[in-house]
């Protein structure tokens, strides 16, 4: 089912429904770097269908919505269960921001009585997300102890920028010392992959770091962001190896939590 709205605009859904928590997909169809690159396949699934899925096998996610100009995305988004806002073109330009058609997805929501607690952004550029890592980034908020929450990996990396005259100047360590990496705290690097917000202060501020700010570690070998064809390739070289082990993961996830509701046998 599908409501109109002024200016062409629809939300696609069942109904209008109570949600607390609900995952937003950005999606346009227009990309410089690669040309279709949210229906760009990686081991047979296109990167929009592999974001939807993972948000959908989130135990604390109430609702999936994609976010698109496009109607092929919009098409592969509904068949992998997802319901569908219609962005308008003035949000789906190169310059258009994250936050607008989040925001804009939001508002497309609560015209049709929708008004989750928790927004979850999620990136279909990242094919690896883990639901467990987005149920870990949503318990924070709504268990209250963090306003905004993302996604990072730990990293060891000696950083190095040039100053005006070309010098190299160490930036996260005294290039004096090169403590071993075992003896160094690890700083993290944003993956980009997911973000939950509190959206009430999201609407507030408009961004997506408010507040009490928070990271989710993820896994390393998974923290691919797709830009370039080499993303790509390197993506689905790794797929079987990584998907086996997201299966493995999530069937042993589901049977822990099969015990523990139900009790040994």
């Amino acid at each position: 089912m599908s409501t109109e709205r002024a200016g062409g605009t629809r939300v696609s859904s069942m109904r209008a429904s109570s949600m607390r928590v609900v995952a937003v997909i950005p999606a346009r169809a227009g990309s410089k770097g690669i040309p279709g690159k949210n229906l760009r396949p990686v081991a047979g699934r296109s990167l929009v269908r592999r974001a939807v899925e993972s948000a959908l096998r989130a135990h604390l996610v109430d609702a999936v919505v994609v976010s698109t100009d496009g109607d092929a995305i919009a098409a592969e988004a509904v068949a992998a269960g997802a319901r569908i806002v219609r962005r308008p073109a003035a949000l789906a330009d190169d310059g258009a921001s994250s936050e607008s058609a989040l925001l804009h997805a939001l508002d497309e929501l609560a015209a049709v009585g929708d008004t989750p607690e928790v927004l979850l952004f999620v990136q279909a550029t990242s094919p690896f997300i883990d639901p467990a890592d987005l149920d870990a980034a949503v318990e924070r908020i709504l268990d209250d102890h963090a306003d905004s929450v993302f996604a990072a990996t730990p990293s060891h990396a000696f950083l190095w920028r040039t100053d005006p005259d070309g010098r190299a100047v160490a930036v996260n360590h005294d290039a004096a010392t090169r403590p071993r990496r075992q003896d160094r705290a690890p700083e993290y690097r944003e993956t980009g992959a997911l973000y939950a917000m509190r959206v009430e202060g999201f609407r507030q501020h408009r961004h997506r770091f408010f507040g009490r700010v928070e990271i989710v570690p993820v896994d390393p070998a998974g923290a691919i962001d797709i830009d370039d064809e080499l993303d790509l390739a390197l993506a689905d070289a790794l797929a079987p190896r990584l998907d086996r082990t997201a299966r493995n993961a999530s069937t042993a996830r589901e049977e822990h939590e099969a015990t523990t509701t139900n009790g040994a046998p």
